[in-house]
């Protein structure tokens, strides 16, 4: 596969042996990451009213646990895990699988590719760059998490595989109350959501429905099989639900589903595949396609989260600055780690206009890199896209590969102002 191919189950991301480098009259300044959450069970709603075969987690525990911080008390607290089960005098049937899972949480194989995922990063701005201390060191670094938990299931492997054993002792997530979380994001945007829905999933724009009516007989084969009414808004208004539902399957090695009263009767691998390539169209068109509603949108309901990123780019060049030239690492976060969902990634994808928009898969990730030029002392940025370098289709940014930082900077402002000042008005808040 070349640098950058698309893979669902575990998309690129930045890597030793792809990494492109930048010359050396630059020097790497601050770096923040985001990338969606690694390969997991589907969700619920997702999944079939009966599901004809069982998931079992039992290769894996999710700990759930409160502890007193050792400046704050001595009594320990035990390493407490959950653990599915059901019971013999329950008479009720769970909705989809049976098994030992969460649906979602993030698998066995999830959590090694967080793992790997971490230990690239590393192996890039530690090994190769030099620029990640050696140990975890909160001045320096932070890690960020939504409220959904899988996410800090993710971060658990991420920060392992960044810093090993050192990691094992107590690590802060950063995490925004739920109701005004701009990384997941969360916060109300009324304005942004009506936007939305004149032309996105739900709505009657023939943009959005023609591909609808287009995959009517797709439709009535899938729900042959799964047992899914016709009738069923969540499975019906998008091809989300059947995508999720295939894909974590085949992300798994398991099977195709078949149907429960007729095993005979399955979903192929071409209806899959169907499925699949209709899900892409979705997302280029509600992020992309759809022409300036789908800038609009995603700057509204993801506006906070890129005026956090163009200040935590504001603070990192005034830190440098006052630091000297020679010393960087002595005071400020160099290093910010988001992780988050593939809505996350879609609106911050669609806010930068990339030239080619796709469904964000499992891990995908963007990276920001602050350069400072030694000539001059004035700040580029460099945007990776799946390791590679980003290509926006504005023409103001252009190919993101050392960009004067203020470009990208007025840019932003002029979506969603410094702080955020326009999401208020944006928001109808």
């Amino acid at each position: 596969m070349y640098p950058g191919a698309y893979n669902w189950c575990n998309m690129p991301h930045v890597r030793r042996a792809e990494y492109p480098r930048v010359n050396s009259s630059y020097i790497l300044e601050y770096v923040e990451v985001i990338h969606r959450h690694h390969k997991r069970t589907p969700y619920a709603a997702n999944t079939f009213p009966v599901e004809t075969y069982p998931w079992y987690c039992d290769n894996e525990a999710l700990f759930y646990y409160g502890a007193p911080l050792p400046t704050h008390g001595a009594n320990r607290s035990a390493n407490t895990y959950w653990s599915v089960y059901t019971s013999s005098s329950n008479p009720l049937t769970p909705r989809g699988f049976n098994g030992t899972c969460q649906f979602p949480q993030i698998t066995r194989g999830g959590l090694d590719d967080s793992w790997q995922h971490g230990n690239d990063l590393y192996g890039v701005y530690h090994d190769l760059l030099g620029f990640l201390p050696a140990e975890y060191d909160p001045n320096i670094v932070n890690f960020r998490v939504t409220n959904n938990a899988i996410t800090s299931q993710v971060a658990s492997m991420v920060t392992s595989g960044m810093f090993g054993g050192e990691v094992q002792h107590k690590l802060p997530l950063l995490i925004q109350p739920a109701s005004i979380d701009s990384l997941e994001p969360a916060y109300t945007c009324l304005a942004a959501y009506n936007n939305f829905s004149a032309y996105g999933a739900g709505s009657s724009d023939a943009g959005w429905t023609s591909h609808l009516k287009a995959a009517s007989d797709l439709y009535a084969k899938l729900d042959t099989v799964s047992g899914i009414p016709p009738t069923d808004p969540g499975f019906h208004i998008s091809f989300d639900h059947y995508f999720d539902n295939l894909s974590a399957r085949l992300c798994h090695a398991k099977p195709l589903p078949c149907n429960a009263s007729n095993p005979s009767l399955c979903v192929t691998q071409a209806m899959a595949d169907a499925v699949f390539r209709l899900g892409q169209y979705e997302y280029s068109y509600l992020y992309r396609d759809a022409g300036p509603r789908t800038l609009e949108y995603s700057a509204g309901s993801y506006g906070i989260w890129v005026a956090e990123l163009a200040q935590n780019l504001r603070d990192a060049m005034q830190t440098t600055n006052s630091a000297g030239i020679d010393d960087s690492t002595s005071s400020g976060i160099r290093y910010r780690h988001n992780i988050a969902h593939d809505g996350s990634i879609s609106r911050i994808l669609s806010v930068l206009q990339i030239e080619k928009m796709v469904w964000p898969g499992m891990g995908s990730e963007v990276v920001f890199e602050l350069y400072k030029r030694k000539v001059d002392q004035q700040y580029y940025i460099r945007v990776l896209w799946g390791g590679q370098v980003l290509r926006s289709s504005n023409p103001t940014l252009g190919v993101l590969d050392i960009l004067r930082v203020d470009i990208l900077l007025a840019y932003f402002d002029g979506l969603v102002g410094q702080r955020a000042k326009k999401i208020p008005g944006l928001c109808s808040l």
